[in-house]
């Protein structure tokens, strides 16, 4: 499960962080700042959702 989850990381990581950036900047802000917090704060809300997506994909 854990080879599963870390491919599903790498797909659902980079749709929530650049997700998080594109609201960051619809919010307005167009520093650098901003745009790196936004885009970890992706990364790390990814690991849980990748691990409960595979665990949900090895019950079914």
């Amino acid at each position: 499960m854990l080879r599963l989850a870390g491919i599903l990381y790498s797909l659902i990581a980079t749709t929530m962080a650049g997700t998080a950036v594109i609201a960051v900047l619809t919010a307005g802000y167009g520093t650098l700042v901003p745009i790196l917090v936004g885009a970890a704060a992706g990364a790390v809300l990814a690991l849980p959702v990748s691990w409960y997506v595979a665990r949900a994909l090895y019950q079914t």
